[in-house]
């Protein structure tokens, strides 16, 4: 019988380079064939030893708000298992797509980070747990997002039917199918979030409910121009983003050229952003929708829904609930999936959205903890 192969790699608390052991397994028996050890180049070595020096680095931050998503996603699962007496033992797997904290798709060293131990949520669970499905894509020269284009047509592709999947949250992103295909999807603009820390800042609210406010306003015409010339909207093909580049300080840089600026203007301007964001993404992939379907939180935005009306006439336009699921719970049921396709060892990213070299499996597989043996209460 052929012997099976391992490899172990690990660097040391000494941060001076890579050991590695090729291992073959008989059975429970093994030999190491062989080693090998590199060390690291200078630079990435000082990297290393400043990022292990406790400083004003975020790291000591990262670590608590990591377990503390993981608790909170775990708290959650069990909450609705409770709702539906359904044990912990009947379901196969969580799908945790964690708190994405930095998403940086571009430039020679891309990254995406989500929080969330997984490790701790099925430990807690007593569950199997998929996570980190973002950046198995990326590693294979994708975007790393959107990942729910795949999801979008599994549940909402139908035949002869030309159909843009718009999600809303804090930034959007539109699927495109064209029957059963999946001809694109990509990240559109700011959804959201420009809209929810105007609002903040402004009136003290968590959001503008129904877009009431923005409505109120006009839009300034300088403001959104230079808005829709950032780069972001030029491109074409496979794109994401993330709140960190569309961010305060980036809203902040456009509302020098317009001082004074009434609040509900800048409002009412931030959702013609998002809505022309959608719309002119639609136009420069050249895919004239004969339906649109909203989910996400903007989906409860009137003013923002009223814009995407006009414009996107003579399309069609409603929320997912008209196809039966949803709008506040599209992106949960589309992390549901993709564990689903990862225990199944099948693909779970779009090439054609995501810019990947190919299909790939994604996330970590968490085996199932006990459970049981402690409380959110006792890790903190």
């Amino acid at each position: 019988m052929a012997p099976a192969y391992y490899l172990g790699l690990m660097s040391g608390t000494s941060i001076d380079g890579v050991d590695a052991a090729l291992l073959a397994f008989h059975g429970d028996r093994f030999e190491v064939l062989d080693t090998l050890g590199r060390a690291h180049p200078p630079a990435l070595r000082e990297a290393l030893a400043t990022l292990c020096t406790p400083g004003n680095d975020g790291l000591d931050a990262v670590g608590p708000v990591d377990r503390a998503v993981a608790l909170a996603f775990a708290e959650a699962a069990l909450a609705l298992l409770e709702r539906h007496r359904i044990a912990p033992a009947q379901v196969a797997a969580i799908g945790s797509h964690g708190q994405t904290v930095r998403h940086r798709p571009g430039g020679e060293a891309p990254f995406t980070l989500q929080l969330g131990d997984p490790n701790l949520i099925a430990e807690r669970t007593a569950i199997t747990t998929v996570a980190d499905f973002r950046r198995r894509d990326m590693a294979a020269g994708g975007e790393g997002a959107p990942l729910a284009p795949a999801f979008h047509r599994a549940a909402f592709a139908a035949p002869e039917r030309r159909r843009a999947i718009v999600n809303i949250g804090g930034i959007a992103n539109a699927t495109l199918l064209d029957g059963a295909t999946l001809v694109a999807g990509f990240d559109t603009g700011p959804g959201n979030t420009l809209l929810d820390s105007w609002a903040r800042r402004h009136r003290g609210a968590a959001y503008d409910a129904g877009g009431a406010w923005g409505a109120e306003g006009s839009v300034l015409p300088a403001l959104l121009e230079g808005a829709l010339a950032d780069p972001f909207f030029q491109r074409d093909g496979p794109r994401s983003t993330g709140r960190e580049y569309f961010s305060e300080t980036w809203l902040d840089s456009l509302l020098v050229g317009v001082p004074g600026a009434d609040p509900r203007d800048v409002q009412a301007t931030l959702a013609a952003l998002t809505a022309t964001g959608i719309t002119r993404g639609l136009a420069r992939a050249g895919f004239q929708a004969e339906e649109v379907y909203v989910c996400g939180g903007g989906a409860h935005n009137d003013d923002l829904m009223r814009r995407l009306h006009r414009a996107l006439a003579p399309a069609s336009l409603a929320t997912t609930q008209a196809l039966g699921l949803d709008p506040d719970w599209v992106e949960a049921a589309a992390f549901a999936w993709l564990a689903r396709e990862t225990l199944a060892g099948r693909p779970g990213n779009a090439p054609v959205v995501t810019g990947a070299v190919g299909p790939r499996v994604l996330g970590g597989i968490y085996p199932a903890g006990t459970g049981g043996r402690w409380t959110a209460s006792d890790g903190e």
